[in-house]
């Protein structure tokens, strides 16, 4: 009897610290700059920047902040865009910075190729 209610104290002791690892382990994740944020009330309050596609031949957007990470679109030269927040990726041609991108679908630009309509934008 002794023995079963020490592992039953044991195992209570263990999940409930297994949990609270995951718990505290969630925003740290949902923080990497590979992961877009989710749209909700807060990441609609944030403030929206503006920028404008300077690449002749238009900009392939990604899933992530390097040329590692999917295709998922294209913008043509001229597009004005909404950036939602900036980070330092894969450097291209002396431009480490990669802005988050809010045009319909979340995705990924390299700053190289556009340009700030006012404000720089914040980090992420």
């Amino acid at each position: 009897m002794f023995l079963q209610s020490t592992f039953s104290k044991l195992a209570l002791a263990a999940a409930t610290g297994a949990l609270a690892l995951a718990t505290a382990a969630t925003p740290a994740l949902a923080a990497t700059p590979t992961a877009a944020p989710e749209k909700n009330a807060s990441a609609e309050a944030r403030p929206h920047y503006k920028g404008r596609v300077i690449a002749k031949s238009g900009l392939l957007i990604r899933s992530g902040p390097s040329q590692k990470h999917k295709v998922v679109g294209a913008l043509p030269y001229g597009t004005v865009v909404n950036i939602v927040c900036k980070v330092n990726g894969q450097n291209i041609d002396g431009n480490p910075r990669w802005y988050l991108l809010s045009n319909g679908k979340w995705a990924w630009g390299a700053a190289r190729y556009i340009v700030n309509i006012g404000a720089a934008p914040h980090w992420c």
